[in-house]
């Protein structure tokens, strides 16, 4: 790891990355493949983006009975689409590359690393980055503090002696901020709205690049 005072740590979707599309596009495929006969309107799903899969299709009414085997067959067909369906966010790449001049860099994702790792390498970003958190690597997801917490862990890095930020753009990446005991950063690119991020941060930018703009200019 660099020898720099200041990480910043990144959520994914939303926050850097677009993949509604290759999202919505595999819970239709799954409601099909299982013949559920439920009507879901795509903004229901789009909502819930940032949850692990299984709440989000519990949220959505499937029965928990099927969750497991609805996930496993999302996740076999999210790998297949996932790379030509998903881009950076305007002013992503900008933001990972000015954010790399002055901090260390992780991700904390409630994706699964193997599919997030793909995704990164197919965007050209995963050499950014010094430690990836993903879904499989704790037990309790965002909010729940502890995706933050093993990524500092990765770095080896001792709270009191680095200026660290989480930047998300919905409640649970700042929720897991807060608990975390690291500075909540929020961003309007995603599924997030501003009501509601207001309420874990007063930090809230239209984007990931104004974020590190922000963060950069406290650090020169």
């Amino acid at each position: 790891m660099k020898a720099k005072e200041t990480i910043i740590l990144f959520d994914l979707d939303g926050t850097l990355i677009d993949s509604t599309d290759a999202i919505v596009e595999t819970f239709y495929y799954t409601f099909d493949k299982f013949d559920l006969n439920i009507d879901i309107p795509q903004q229901d799903i789009i909502k819930l983006i940032g949850y692990p899969l299984e709440i989000m299709y519990e949220r959505l009414g499937v029965e928990k009975n099927l969750i497991d085997s609805i996930v496993l067959a999302y996740k076999h067909r999210y790998r297949d689409i996932s790379s030509s369906k998903t881009t950076l966010l305007d002013g992503a790449i900008q933001s990972i590359q000015e954010a790399y001049k002055i901090a260390t860099l992780g991700i904390v994702t409630t994706k699964t690393k193997q599919y997030t790792m793909p995704l990164l390498h197919h965007l050209d970003i995963v050499k950014y980055f010094d430690t990836i958190v993903g879904r499989m690597e704790v037990t309790h997801p965002k909010p729940h503090p502890e995706p933050i917490l093993k990524a500092l862990e990765n770095l080896n890095v001792t709270k009191s002696n680095y200026n660290i930020y989480m930047i998300g753009d919905t409640k649970l990446d700042l929720i897991c901020a807060n608990e975390s005991g690291v500075e909540a950063i929020g961003v309007l690119s995603g599924y997030g709205t501003k009501d509601e991020l207001e309420l874990y941060t007063k930090l809230i930018f239209d984007n990931s690049l104004d974020a590190v703009k922000y963060i950069t200019s406290l650090h020169k």
